[in-house]
Parts: C-alpha cells; structure tokens; sequence
C-alpha cells in the first residue's frame, strides 16, 4: 500500500487546495495519468501518478482547503491488487482525514518530521532556502541534519519547524559585542483593541496568495537592507520608435507597450552592467548568464511575477507575445511553476494608473527590482530654453549586500541611455 502525498508545487508552498479528483476508489492509474487538481497561492495544477495501481481510498475530500505539503490525500495499492467496489470520492464538506499525531517536539500544525537525513560527504553544498537559513540560525538547528522536502531536497522553512529535537543544537550566546538578541515578536493587537468597534467593517478571510505575499514582503522590507535610486527619462524617442514599431507588427496581431520597451531595455543594461545582475547567497554572489525579467502582474488577491527568460536575447515582439500569454494565464492561475518562480530582476508598473514614483519591495532572491512611473509632459531645460518633453521618472529598488550605490547608478544610466536612444538597444543589443 502506497499513500499518494500533497506535492510541494513550488518552494514556498506549504498548503494547498484539493480543487479536484480525477479519479475515485476502485480506478486504476497508471504512472503520467492526471489525478487531481491542485490550486496553490500562485496557480491551480495538475498532478500526475508516479506509480500504477488501484487507488483504495480517498483521504481528502474535493474542495478541502488548507491541506498541509507531505499529508496523505489517498492510497495506491499495487497493481496486482484486487479493485475494491468504486465508490465515489468524499463531498466536499467531508473532513480531511486526521493526519497521524506529531511528535512531541514538533508544533501541532508542522507538517510530518523530517527523518534524520544521511550524513554529507565532508564539504558538500547544503540547498536550503534563505528564509530556511535565518530559521534555522534563530533556533540552533543544524542543517546539516536536517533533510529537505522542497524540489531536489531542498531545505525549505518548514523543514525547520517541523526539525526534531536531536537535530538541534544550542545558539552560541551572544558576547556583548556581538549582535543584540532578537526582539520578542510583535503582538498583533485586534481592531477592537485598537479602538475600532466590532461590526463596522467587513472582514475578508485571507487566502493563501494573499498570506504568501504578506509574508514574503514582510520577510523582504524587514532582513533585507535596501536602498532607492530615482533617475527621470525623456521619453519622446521611445514613444515614437513604439509607434514604428506597431505599424511594421501590423496584421500580425501583436502590439507592442512601453512596458514591453522597457523590459528589452532593462535586459539590455542587466548584461552591460551585469554586476547588477546578482543575487545574494550566503556562500557568494550568484552572477546570472542571462537576464530573466519578472514582470509585476496584478490578480485577484494579490501580484504574481512571470518570467520573460533571456529577454536579452529576444526582438521586441518576442517580448510583447510572451508578455501578453503570460499575463492572462496569470490572471486565471493557469501559470506553471518554472514560468513564475526565479527571475533575475524584476520590472513593477504603475504608470497606467498615473503613478508618477513610487518605490518597490524587493522580490527575493533578485538583487533589483525598478518601479516605472506615468510618462507624462514636463517642463525640461536644454541649454538655455524650456521645453516641454514627455517624461517618465523610474526608480531602482536596491539589495545593498549585492548592488552598491555606484553600480545601481551606473545601471541607471545604462538604462537612461537605452530609453532616451532606443535605436541603440533595437540595433546593437545586448
């Protein structure tokens, strides 16, 4: 007997929704064959049979929210076994079945302990998430004892939580001059302990994107020191060379943006500046070999970030077809996971809603993330004269352990000469 587990879908997930059975008691599958349907906070997927048999029971029912990584949801018995009389899966308003008692040490809602992981061979690389890390260095847990359960082993948050006691070891003590111990955590007051009287508001239950964005930019504003750099762009030539642009693209049935423009033109100054195409690990400076742009898309419930991979290498109507596919499958949770997770910088724009400035929140693990502003008419000085020029202000949200002031300035101004002279990203490349 074979229990079939809730997959972790992507790094970050720790819970999901059983959207939808594809089969019942008594079917028998075969490996690749469709069996349900998973939503997670960033998309709704399909999970395939790993191995053949009969399925036996159903352990979740359709619909149930909230189903933890790692927790049975139905059993596979061998292929040889005797098909037990279909039955149809459990209603929706059936209760998951119990999960087995945690362990002593482990918090009630942690997801099954870890077994202890087989010894690494002396200088091995460990692949555990940075939020991981910062758990794992807060409550003394070895991660070298700890064994993942994200893609390819990978040691992710809840790995730590759900670390048994043998796998920890005591915190060294923090010598006067070494860093202050941690703040007790903040104490989340209600509404009506804050004065606002019960029954005049509405509340929203939270769900899981919107718990996922809330605590990855928490996570983000609070351990990572960043820094913003504001620079103003004439963008006249831009707009004119987006009008060329579309009237070759003509029956083609693609139409470039200026957002499309601007993502060309970031990729473009990621490879000539490439020290700003970094992230920060604790074992060095990842230097990316392509320029993986994440574009900001808004969606019921929160943002989600798809990915134009090697927009360095690709024409502008490359970009503006991805882009758009990409948009829409986001906005109906239809993305799959290699298209939103990633990325080596991140694009966020707010000029359709006449934004004119605004400052980002980096998107971990990307070491810049640039806000674009309304492009709009502006007085300008050229010499001696006023003029009036479109002009759109952008700002470059910084990883300061990765991108010093001097190199997101000199990516700017990369940027800047790229936007103002578009022939030269359409022509030359990167």
């Amino acid at each position: 007997m074979t229990d079939i587990l809730m997959p972790a879908l992507s790094p970050t997930m720790e819970e999901g929704t059983l959207a939808k059975w594809h089969v019942k008691a008594g079917d028998t599958v075969k490996s690749g064959d469709v069996i349900a349907e998973i939503e997670t906070d960033k998309a709704t997927m399909e999970v395939e049979a790993v191995d053949e048999g009969v399925v036996t029971e159903i352990l979740v029912a359709e619909g149930a929210e909230g189903v933890k990584v790692n927790t049975p949801i139905a059993r596979l018995a061998g292929d040889d076994a005797v098909a037990p009389p279909k039955a149809e899966a459990p209603k929706a308003a059936a209760a998951p079945a119990p999960a087995p008692a945690p362990a002593a040490a482990a918090p009630p809602a942690a997801r099954p302990a870890p077994v202890e992981a087989p010894a690494r061979p002396a200088g091995a690389r460990l692949f555990a998430s940075p939020l991981a890390r910062r758990l794992a260095q807060q409550k003394g847990v070895d991660l070298s004892a700890v064994k993942g359960s994200g893609p390819h082993g990978r040691i992710v948050a809840a790995d730590i939580d759900g670390a048994p006691a043998g796998q920890a070891r005591p915190a060294p003590a923090a010598s006067p001059a070494s860093a202050p111990a941690a703040a007790a955590p903040r104490q989340v007051q209600s509404l009506e302990q804050m004065g606002i009287p019960a029954g005049s508001y509405d509340l929203i239950p939270l769900d899981g994107m919107r718990k996922t964005v809330a605590r990855r930019m928490t996570d983000s504003f609070r351990d990572i020191p960043h820094f913003p750099l504001t620079m103003d762009l004439e963008i006249d030539n831009l707009l004119a060379a987006r009008g060329k642009i579309n009237d070759a693209l003509s029956g083609s049935g693609v139409r470039a943006s200026v957002n499309d423009l601007v993502m060309k033109a970031a990729a473009i100054a990621l490879k000539r500046v490439p020290e700003a195409n970094a992230s920060y690990t604790p074992e060095g400076l990842a230097m990316h070999h392509h320029a993986d742009i994440a574009m900001a898309v808004a969606v019921p419930g929160g943002l989600i970030t798809p990915i134009i991979r090697q927009a360095e290498l690709k024409s502008i109507s490359q970009i503006a077809t991805e882009a758009k596919d990409l948009a829409e499958r986001a906005r109906t949770k239809k993305l799959k996971p290699e298209e939103f997770q990633g990325g080596t910088f991140s694009v966020s724009n707010l000029g359709m809603f006449g934004i004119k400035s605004f400052g980002s929140i980096l998107n971990e693990p990307q070491g810049c993330i640039l806000s674009v502003g309304a492009g709009e008419k502006r007085p300008v000085v050229r010499g001696d004269r006023l003029e009036i020029a479109n002009v759109m202000s952008v700002t470059l949200t910084c990883d300061h352990r990765v991108v010093d002031g001097a190199t997101g300035a000199k990516w700017l101004q990369a940027f800047k000469l790229l936007v103002e002279d578009p022939i030269k990203m359409l022509v030359l490349g990167a």
